[in-house]
């Protein structure tokens, strides 16, 4: 089997780019920057599903995130989270969060507007991640 991302996930964000183990994803919700990362490893639910040595790299990776989020946007909060109570594949939310968003103080799912940015908005801020991610020398812009 090949790693095929979920319909949903395909549905919902762009593409970032690649780390070792994950791809970067940008949710389209316009409410606030949000970050899903996806380990490329097929049939995998759970984080403690991978090895040792996957877990360790997801955490750099995930690091990586979070600090680019924070350089970027500079918020309130960073929530960081797996649900996957939808979507079964493993993808883990890295999301800037600031007291005057429209879910703020409650979690983003469920409460915010549903609206998606506009493509140029879009295209704006994955240039923006684009480039301060690329500062990681383990990521790869697609």
């Amino acid at each position: 089997m090949t790693f095929a991302l979920h319909h949903q996930l395909q549905k919902d964000t762009d593409v970032i780019g690649h780390f070792p183990l994950s791809v970067a994803l940008l949710h389209k919700d316009s409410t606030v920057p949000w970050v899903i990362l996806v380990p490329r490893l097929e049939s995998l639910a759970e984080i403690h599903h991978m090895t040792g040595a996957n877990q360790q790299q997801f955490l750099i990776e995930s690091q990586a995130v979070m600090e680019c989020l924070e350089a970027l946007y500079s918020p309130d909060k960073l929530n960081f989270g797996a649900l996957g109570n939808m979507v079964p594949q493993l993808h883990i939310h890295h999301i800037a969060r600031f007291k005057d968003d429209a879910a703020w103080p409650g979690p983003v799912w469920g409460n915010t507007t549903g609206i998606e940015r506009s493509n140029e908005e879009q295209q704006f801020m994955l240039a923006q991640i684009k480039q301060k991610l690329d500062e990681n020398a383990q990521f790869s812009p697609s």
